[in-house]
């Protein structure tokens, strides 16, 4: 009834939203006299604050039309390369072809869609031929397209590098983190010939006991049973996913405001003053980042279930124990794969710690093929977003993946 309810509840507010609607156009009509003074700004900016906490969200669009290649501007296309029931792999495919670094960014399956990451991949595509895991919204995928677990997200990621080609690089983002150090495991483990040139982690949960947050004691403190009876629910029948188990984008985004409701409701009073000000910058720049923080997406219940268990409460990947269809996951049989770790310092969903702990994991790799990075004055979106991202994060990264990209070369071309 869980989801009924929050269906019911966006219908019972549909006449709120659709007279502030209404209010906000007719105060902000530049024809209407009462639009100039500041009591009609006060009414558009209340009306605003109305409509955009009653709206519904859809999947944003990564918006990203060009980029600056070699100090020229070039047109850029979203292409889909290869579809699978519950993930499209995108191509952002740059007109004039360069002989850059291919690079695999695994997005989140966290509840946000891939569009989370328009910052890194803004940034990425000037120097790197970009592919981005694009991942669907799980009540939106029919029931008979089967279930999807860690495993099969595992099996994802090990597919897309086989399909790129040893030539890859592989970059994950937060939650990800996992699967992806799983992923190149096994295909160390397997002698694949499509192992990685590099792997680069970012703010993921590789051993959540190094460094324990909010995220991780709630996980800790409660077992599987509560989690599966409090926060999945059955997708109701009128959505194309209807009677899929999910874990609804809608309670993983209570949970994220939550952590941090001070700030969030600080934020809007922020938006409701710059509206009266007609600062129109602040107010743009507030829109723009809550429009794709309030966009979230589903996850089917057996993929969030086997994560919490696996990542937060048995802690299997830094303990030896976990498993991929059977087969122990073994960094250690990691050799070629250089590894690069990204942490910031005021990151209070995957603290410092827990990523830089893949380090120890991947004894295999030659410490000249290791780099950390702790970057200073960031939070977890931080990390792959925003100023700190685009002028100290992505031009370490972007060495670290050029050094491997070429040494890997020479190695081939040497063999």
């Amino acid at each position: 009834m869980l989801y009924q309810l929050y269906d019911l509840q966006h219908a019972a507010l549909t006449p709120l939203r659709l007279f502030a609607e209404a209010t906000q156009a007719t105060f902000q009509n530049p024809f209407f006299p009462g639009s100039y003074t500041k009591m009609g700004r006060t009414i558009a900016a209340g009306a605003e604050l109305i409509e955009r906490t009653t709206r519904r969200w859809g999947k944003p669009e990564f918006g990203l039309p060009s980029t600056t290649v070699r100090g020229r501007e070039v047109a850029v296309t979203e292409v889909s390369v290869l579809t699978k029931p519950f993930c499209s792999l995108i191509n952002f495919q740059r007109e004039t072809p360069h002989d850059d670094p291919k690079v695999l960014l695994v997005a989140p399956m966290s509840g946000h869609y891939a569009t989370l990451l328009r910052g890194t991949v803004e940034a990425l595509i000037k120097n790197h031929d970009v592919y981005v895991t694009d991942w669907h919204d799980a009540k939106m995928v029919p029931l008979s397209r089967g279930r999807f677990d860690l495993d099969d997200y595992i099996e994802y990621v090990m597919e897309f590098i086989r399909f790129l080609g040893p030539d890859v690089h592989v970059m994950a983002v937060c939650q990800p983190a996992v699967p992806v150090l799983a992923a190149v495991s096994l295909l160390a483990q397997m002698d694949d010939p499509c192992q990685p040139r590099s792997m680069t982690l970012m703010g993921g949960p590789i051993d959540t006991t190094a460094a324990p947050t909010q995220v991780t004691k709630l996980a800790e403190t409660r077992d599987i049973d509560w989690f599966e009876r409090t926060v999945v629910t059955t997708v109701p029948a009128y959505y194309p996913g209807g009677l899929r188990r999910v874990y609804p984008g809608f309670i993983q985004l209570t949970g994220f405001m939550s952590m941090n409701l001070d700030r969030h409701v600080g934020e809007h009073l922020k938006l409701y003053r710059h509206l009266i000000r007609g600062d129109g910058e602040s107010a743009e720049a507030h829109r723009r980042f809550y429009d794709e923080y309030l966009s979230v997406m589903d996850l089917t219940a057996e993929f969030y279930l086997q994560t919490v268990n696996t990542v937060f409460q048995r802690h299997a990947l830094p303990k030896g124990e976990m498993t991929w269809r059977g087969m122990t996951v073994t960094p250690s049989a990691i050799s070629k794969v250089a590894l690069m770790t990204v942490e910031g310092e005021l990151d209070d969903i995957s603290a410092p710690g827990q990523t830089i702990a893949a380090h120890s994991l991947c004894s295999g790799i030659p410490a000249a093929m290791q780099v950390d990075h702790m970057q200073k004055g960031v939070g977890h979106y931080g990390i792959f977003n925003g100023r700190r991202w685009r002028e100290e994060i992505e031009p370490k990264v972007r060495a670290f993946i050029r050094q491997h990209d070429r040494a890997a070369a020479g190695r081939s071309a040497a063999a």
